[in-house]
């Protein structure tokens, strides 16, 4: 008889991580950054580009005060059945227009929703979503457009299938902030027992914070090593350090605070073949990474956003001979728990090597240390 348990995911055991631990160990989907930094400029944007065909795609939205465009094409009751893209930029409402970059890249090669006889009438479906770094470099008019968007796109397209995914401040990350520490893009992978591979990138840059102020450790590791703490003297040092930061980002914005306008941003994408409900269901389960590695999250001043793929490259359930008869029924959604519960942890991971990758910077948009800074490696 079929273990209808193989096609779980082993809840509460790790699973191996992908060759990359990154979103391009889903295979044929791309990763491109494209930044500006340096004389007022802190901010950039992140593309993931699909093989050509597109992905089936859906996202579920749960902060407060979200910047995103085209997200209504991923209902599963509308048209459009597959993207070629999705975009994640900094400039928070003004940063869509990179989307607009995207789009005008994919038309260039005939990529998109067919429109007409002629192969070139096509309109991408290009979704997006931004956060908020404004004047984070210092100038609040420095903000990603349409030509970022296109470099991040041919970015993409230039690495190979299977290429390892650039972390740190770069990308939508560039110009992110987590908690008063420096944010980034972090990306993460996990291999299921079916072989079915779950993969997540984030742009971390939340209100909320990503470690526990009586100890100094990122929430996102207390699930797995409970037990590593920084030592109380280094905590302690590192408090110090982050006020002192936050004082002299207030000092160089005229004394004036600004409010934590943030949102952290991702997609999660798996080679499982997922209808678009069930890729909708991928998006919103995705979340309690979110809940795991950030706190509070999803607050009015966040616009958390979930983006969720899947490249249909191998069945859900694998094909195994006769239906067993007592599990086959659940067996589809017993493997799709397992897609579930991985979706989750390996965003938790995705916003865990996020803050460890980020670089501090100290310029006239405030002075963000990184955690690696504060508390070392």
């Amino acid at each position: 008889m079929t273990d209808a348990r193989q096609h779980q995911g082993g809840e509460g055991v790790p699973h191996p991580r992908g060759p990359h631990d990154a979103l391009t160990d889903v295979h044929g989907l791309r990763v491109g950054h494209a930044q500006r930094t340096g004389d007022g400029w802190l901010t950039g944007t992140t593309v993931v580009l699909a093989p050509e065909g597109g992905v089936v795609a859906a996202v579920d939205v749960r902060g407060g005060g979200p910047g995103t465009r085209e997200t209504d094409a991923l209902d599963p009751r509308n048209l459009v059945q597959r993207v070629e893209a999705v975009v994640l930029t900094g400039g928070s409402a003004f940063g869509l227009d990179a989307a607009s970059g995207v789009a005008g890249w994919l038309e260039d090669r005939g990529r998109g929703f067919r429109v007409g006889p002629d192969p070139a009438q096509v309109v991408p479906v290009v979704p997006a979503a931004a956060l908020f770094d404004l004047g984070r470099g210092g100038a609040w008019r420095a903000r990603p457009d349409a030509a970022l968007g296109r470099a991040a796109a041919e970015a993409a397209a230039r690495t190979a299938p299977g290429s390892p995914v650039p972390q740190g401040n770069t990308g939508a990350g560039t110009g992110a902030v987590a908690g008063g520490l420096k944010g980034a893009v972090g990306t993460a992978s996990a291999v299921l027992p079916s072989g079915a591979t779950v993969a997540a990138l984030a742009a971390v840059n939340a209100a909320g914070s990503v470690a526990d102020p009586r100890t100094g450790a990122l929430y996102g590791r207390l699930y797995e090593a409970p037990g590593a703490l920084p030592a109380p003297d280094v905590h302690a040092a590192a408090q110090r350090r982050l006020a002192d930061a936050t004082a002299a980002s207030v000092a160089r914005s005229a004394g004036s605070v600004r409010p934590p306008l943030n949102t952290t941003l991702a997609v999660v994408a798996t080679d499982a073949a997922l209808t678009r409900a069930q890729a909708q269901k991928l998006a919103g389960s995705a979340h309690d990474g979110l809940a795991r590695a950030i706190r509070p999250v999803h607050l009015l001043a966040d616009g958390d956003t979930v983006f969720a793929l899947s490249t249909a490259a191998r069945p859900l359930v694998p094909e195994e001979g006769p239906a067993d008869p007592v599990f086959g029924p659940h067996l589809e959604a017993m493997a799709l728990d397992g897609i579930l519960a991985a979706g989750a942890d390996v965003l938790t991971r995705a916003v865990v090597n996020a803050v460890l990758a980020a670089d501090s910077v100290d310029g006239p948009g405030g002075v963000f240390p990184s955690y690696r800074d504060l508390y070392g490696t």
